[in-house]
């Protein structure tokens, strides 16, 4: 009998790929749907149980012109969206841009200018009539990006929202120092939109103007408006949090603590080419080739003219805890940091396999897996949405940091934060294209993420072959015979571990 045929092991695996943690459950489509178990006994009605599971949740942002609301919208709903919630941002003054140009003065802004204030409401409400037709549709947490600086604004916006069913955080940016707020000005908003192809210094004076129209009614979050808000001081120095609830919430607190909006780089590399990536085999601890070696002086070449040579500090480096990895950085002049939760993705019974090896002798586990790569769990491993997972405090620690980062890690962790910082979905995350050899160079900003590719050319030892870049360090499809006889023996392993449970 074959091992695909055993029904009992087919039972196995379907509860392999199951959910069996909050935060996986939380990231599944059906997150937010109230479910009626349809229990023949009588329950006694319950408003917050029944309410619970279908409550929205709406960051709103508030804060003059260049206190980083953008760049802090544009984070969450990276970072939220990277976990699994439906997140979106609706940005008033892109709805300005589309319909009225981006031709505005600082005039426009003036309180007293009563045609101007119209038109700022209006917009203002045509983007929030969005927002709420979102979440009919079944959005989660929208990030309403609009200064939103006065008491009346910002009633307004959450009796709106709350007659919708919207629960509502207002999110406050406050900047007392003048020197964030002018640096801010010069590296985010003499490059957005509104002053494209403009002169700096013009821009400059007439965005400084806008500040002070918007200055003149400004208002800042007070206890007095019986509302949820959290407020950002100087980028972070202070944070002051008022009646936080819920576990959305909890992780958008838990992200600002660690956050900042100043630019950074952070470099991602896979190792350099191990054994197991020339014999196609999935996961292991191997070591680095010859071809890896070199890449790991190359690697180190290529920092150094990165940073030595620039007169600037070394990266922190930081790797898995596996093998190639920390080979592939030993030739760097600088201590690294290794991450468990940089470690490749655990591919359980299949460790050791390759995907041909894996589609002869356990098709169950590659059909399920062509299905749905994202969601599917390897028995006894991992699935990208456990990687994910895993990944979030190497993301936070990462948001924390004020200077580059080299990570050095394995094809899937690198997918996830390469989709993190480029704001990739989700379903993408599985299929980006991460070369071996190549170093990915991303620089954070206000309105993006910047990334630019070095691919740094090794010379082949053996022209016959092919490295794949397919999951956990792929190589070809065709082991060696040592590769061979290890796939029999384990999925004799797992047949014989089948049969003795049955008996």
């Amino acid at each position: 009998m074959s091992l695909h045929d055993d029904s009992l092991l087919r039972e196995i695996l379907k509860r392999a790929v199951s959910y069996d943690n909050v935060s996986a459950f939380a990231a599944m489509p059906n997150f937010g749907a109230y479910v009626d178990d349809q229990s023949p006994v009588p329950k006694p009605p319950n408003k917050y149980a029944s309410s619970f599971a279908t409550k929205k949740l709406c960051i709103v942002m508030v804060g003059l012109p260049a206190r980083g609301k953008t760049h802090i919208a544009r984070c969450l709903e990276r970072y939220l969206s990277w976990l699994g919630f439906t997140a979106a941002v609706f940005n008033v003054g892109n709805y300005r841009r589309m319909i009225l140009g981006a031709t505005q003065t600082a005039d426009f802004f003036n309180p007293d200018n009563a045609e101007g204030a119209r038109a700022r409401m209006e917009l203002a409400i045509e983007c929030m009539n969005d927002m709420v037709s979102w979440f009919a549709r079944g959005g989660l947490v929208g990030i309403y990006d609009a200064t939103n600086s006065t008491k009346k604004r910002r009633k307004m916006v959450k009796d709106r929202l709350e007659a919708a069913g919207v629960r509502v955080l207002f999110l406050e940016s406050l900047c007392t120092d003048p020197a964030i707020v002018e640096k801010n000005i010069v590296e985010t908003k003499l490059h957005s939109p509104d002053y494209k192809d403009k002169d700096p210094e013009e821009a400059a004076w007439d965005f400084k103007n806008r500040i002070r129209q918007y200055d003149k009614a400004n208002e800042t979050v007070e206890d007095s408006e019986n509302c949820s808000y959290i407020k950002i001081v100087n980028v972070g120095r202070q944070i002051i949090l008022n009646d936080i609830q819920g576990f959305a919430q909890g992780k958008i607190v838990s992200f600002l603590l660690n956050s900042h909006i100043m630019p950074r780089n952070i470099y991602l590399s896979r190792h350099g080419e191990s054994e197991w990536n020339v014999t196609g085999q999935l996961g292991g601890d191997p070591d680095l080739t010859v071809r890896g070696r070199k890449y790991a002086k190359c690697l180190s070449t290529f920092i150094d003219s990165e940073f030595t040579k620039e007169g600037k500090e070394l990266p922190l480096v930081w790797t898995s805890q596996l093998r190639r990895t920390r080979r592939t950085v030993e030739h760097i002049p600088t201590m690294n940091l290794c991450w468990r939760a940089l470690n490749e993705i655990d591919a359980g019974v299949c460790e050791g396999m390759t995907y041909k090896s894996i589609a002869e002798q356990l098709p169950d586990i590659a059909h399920e897996r062509k299905k749905d790569k994202l969601r599917y769990r390897y028995p006894g491993g991992e699935s990208y949405m456990d990687v994910i997972y895993r990944l979030e405090p190497v993301i936070l620690e990462l948001e924390r940091q004020r200077g580059p980062v080299l990570i050095v890690a394995h094809n899937a962790v690198v997918r996830a934060i390469y989709a993190y910082f480029m704001n990739k979905s989700q379903d993408e995350c599985p299929y980006i294209d991460i070369p071996l050899h190549t170093v990915f160079k991303l620089t954070t900003r206000a309105y993006g993420a910047e990334e630019e590719v070095f691919p740094l050319e090794i010379e082949h030892t053996d022209q016959n072959r092919t490295p794949e870049s397919g999951d956990s360090d792929g190589g070809n499809d065709t082991p060696d015979k040592k590769a061979a006889d290890h796939v029999n023996g384990l999925a004799e392993s797992v047949r014989n571990a089948t049969i003795s449970r049955r008996n």
